[in-house]
C-alpha cells in the first residue's frame, strides 16, 4: 500500500470527529474577532476536500493570499489542538492531570508558592493513584524547586520527604524503562523477522532475552514492570513459535489488568493489546472454544463510551476483532461466511487510511487472500496478494511478503496460468532468496510447482500423494513448521487428491478433532 505524502494539517482535520468538528467552531469563534476568521475559512475548505491540493485552496478560499498560507495552516494547526486538548480533558487523566500541573506552575510564576503545592500536592495523589508514574516524578521535581525557594519552619523535615519520594519514583522508574526498553526490542525483532528461521536465529533471540533478563522478585514489581515483562515473555515465545507459553504470559498480561480493574479505562490501548494476543495464540494452538470466549470479551468492548473519544483506540479494536473474526472462519473452516466481512473491512481501510500503517494492511491483505483461496476463489486471492507485492518496503513483516509470493504462485497454479507460472517461480525464488527465507518447505513448493505443470494428468495423484508424504515429515520440525503457520498446505494437498474443495477438507477434519 504505497503511501502519498501527506500534509498533516490535512491529515489531522481528516481524523477528528464530527463532534470535535463542532467543538472548534465553537472555540474558534470565542477566540476570534472578524478579522481573524481566515484560519477558519482555510478549516472550512480543507474539511470538504477529498485530497490536499493548495491550488484548489487558494481558489476557494479567495481571502488567503499565497505568501499567508503557510503561517496560516500553522496557527489552524495549534488552534486544532488546543481545542482537541479541551475536548479531551474529560476523557484522558494524563491530559487532566498535566492541566493541574500547568495551573500549578501559573500560581509558581505568580508567586504564589504554597497555592502551587497544594495544587501539586493533590495532583501526585491522583496521579499515584492511576499510576501515572512519569507524572508522579514530574511533580516531585516540580515541589523540589518551590521548596528550595519558599521557606518554612518545616523546612527540614519537608526535605527529607520529598527526597524519598524522589528516590522511591526513581528507583521504580528505572525498572520500568528497563523492562519496557526489553519489551520494544523483543516487538521490533519480531516485526522485522516473524518467526525464527533457523538455529541461528533460535540461538540468537534466546541469547538476547536471557542476557537482557535481569534477577528479579515479580510480587515486588510495580504494575507497570510487571505488564513490560509479561510483554517481553509474550513477544520471546512468540517467536521462537511457543504458543502455549506466548498463551501463558499472554494471559497474565490481561489478568494484571483484571486485578487492578482502574487500569482498564485508563489503558484502554494496552489492555486491548493483551486481549488480542491472547487470541492470537489461541488461535495458533487450536484451541476453539477459549478463542471464542475471548472473542466475545473482545467484542462486549464495542459498547464502551470511551471508544467514541478515541479515535487510537477505535482503530485498534476494530482491527483486532477483524483479524480475529476471520481467524475464527479459519478455524471453523468456515471460509465462505467469512467473506461477508471484506467489504467491511475494506470501508474501514479506506476510512483510517490516514493513520493506517503498511505492517495492519499487510497483515489484512494476507488474511482475506487466505479467505478468498479457501473458498476456491483464486482470483480474488490474486488481487489482494498483489496488494502485498505492491508494497516496496519488504523490511516490515517480511514473512508476509514471502509466504504471500508463495501463495500467489498456488492460487495462479489453480488457475491454471501454467504461462505465467515459471516466470513467477523463478521471481519468487529470487525474492525468497534475498530475503534470506529459503527454508526446505519453501524450496520444496517451488521444485513441486514446477514439476505439476509438466506432469500428465494420470501421473499427478500420486505425485500429490508423494508431496504430501514429504511434506509431512516437517509439520513438527521445529523450524520448518512456520511454514504451516501461514499456509495449511497439508489441507490443500488432501483437496487435490481427493478432488474436494479446501474448506470441505477443513471442516472435515475440525469436526474429526472435536470427537
Amino acid at each position: 500500500m504505497p503511501k502519498q505524502q501527506i500534509d498533516p494539517l490535512f491529515q489531522l482535520i481528516k481524523s477528528i470527529s464530527k463532534s470535535e468538528k463542532r467543538n472548534f467552531k465553537l472555540y474558534a469563534n470565542r477566540i476570534s474577532s472578524d478579522k481573524e476568521t481566515k484560519f477558519l475559512q482555510l478549516f472550512d475548505v480543507l474539511d470538504k476536500m477529498d485530497e490536499y491540493n493548495e491550488t484548489i485552496i487558494l481558489k476557494k478560499a479567495k481571502d488567503i493570499k499565497q505568501s499567508q498560507l503557510p503561517n496560516l495552516k500553522a496557527h489552524l494547526y495549534k488552534q486544532l489542538l488546543t481545542s482537541l486538548r479541551l475536548t479531551q480533558i474529560n476523557h484522558d487523566i494524563s491530559i487532566s492531570i498535566r492541566e493541574q500541573i500547568d495551573h500549578a506552575k501559573v500560581l509558581y510564576n505568580k508567586g504564589l508558592y504554597q497555592q502551587s503545592l497544594r495544587i501539586l500536592d493533590k495532583t501526585k495523589t491522583l496521579a499515584r493513584k492511576n499510576k501515572k508514574n512519569i507524572l508522579v516524578y514530574e511533580i516531585i521535581q516540580f515541589e523540589k524547586l518551590i521548596e528550595s525557594q519558599y521557606v518554612t519552619k518545616s523546612i527540614e523535615n519537608r526535605a527529607e520527604e520529598i527526597t524519598r519520594e524522589a528516590t522511591e519514583i526513581s528507583k521504580m522508574m528505572d525498572g520500568i524503562v528497563y523492562f519496557s526498553n526489553m519489551s520494544i526490542r523483543l516487538y521490533g525483532l519480531y516485526l522485522k523477522v516473524g518467526y525464527v528461521r533457523n538455529e541461528k536465529d533460535l540461538l540468537m533471540v534466546k541469547e538476547f532475552f536471557n542476557t537482557n533478563l535481569i534477577p528479579h522478585d515479580i510480587e515486588n514489581l510495580s504494575f507497570f514492570e510487571k505488564l513490560y515483562l509479561f510483554q517481553s515473555y509474550v513477544w520471546y515465545y512468540l517467536i521462537i513459535q511457543d504458543f502455549l507459553m506466548c498463551y501463558k504470559y499472554a494471559k497474565k498480561w490481561v489478568d494484571l489488568f483484571l486485578l487492578n480493574p482502574e487500569m482498564i479505562n485508563i489503558h484502554m490501548d494496552l489492555y486491548l493489546k493483551g486481549l488480542n494476543n491472547v487470541l492470537v495464540a489461541l488461535f495458533y494452538t487450536n484451541h476453539v472454544s477459549n478463542f471464542k470466549k475471548h472473542l466475545r470479551l473482545l467484542r462486549k468492548l464495542e459498547k464502551e463510551d470511551q471508544f467514541k473519544h478515541n479515535s487510537n483506540l477505535n482503530i485498534l479494536l476494530h482491527m483486532f476483532l477483524f483479524v480475529h473474526r476471520i481467524n475464527r472462519h479459519f478455524m471453523e473452516g468456515t471460509f465462505d461466511k467469512g467473506l461477508h466481512l471484506v467489504p467491511k473491512i475494506e470501508s474501514f481501510l479506506e476510512e483510517n487510511k490516514m493513520g493506517m500503517d503498511n505492517h495492519r494492511a499487510l497483515i489484512f491483505y494476507y488474511k482475506i487472500a487466505c479467505l478468498y483461496f479457501g473458498n476456491g476463489q483464486y482470483r480474488e486471492a490474486i488481487k489482494y496478494l498483489n496488494r502485498i507485492s505492491d508494497v516496496r518496503d519488504t523490511s516490515l513483516r517480511g514473512d508476509i511478503h514471502c509466504f504471500g509470493r508463495i501463495l500467489n504462485l498456488i492460487s495462479h497454479y489453480e488457475l491454471e496460468n501454467t504461462e505465467l507460472l515459471e516466470y513467477q517461480i523463478r521471481s519468487t525464488y529470487r525474492f525468497l532468496a534475498k530475503m534470506d527465507d529459503l527454508q526446505e518447505v519453501q524450496k520444496y513448493i517451488l521444485r513441486f510447482l514446477r514439476k505439476l505443470s509438466s506432469i500428465s494428468p494420470d501421473q499427478l495423484k500420486d505425485e500429490l500423494i508423494k508431496s504430501r508424504r514429504d511434506l509431512k515429515k516437517w509439520v513438527n520440525d521445529p523450524y520448518e513448521k512456520r511454514a504451516f503457520l501461514y499456509l495449511d498446505l497439508i489441507s490443500w494437498l488432501d483437496a487435490k487428491i481427493e478432488n474436494r474443495p479446501v474448506q470441505d477438507v477443513i471442516m472435515e477434519k475440525i469436526n474429526k478433532n472435536r470427537k
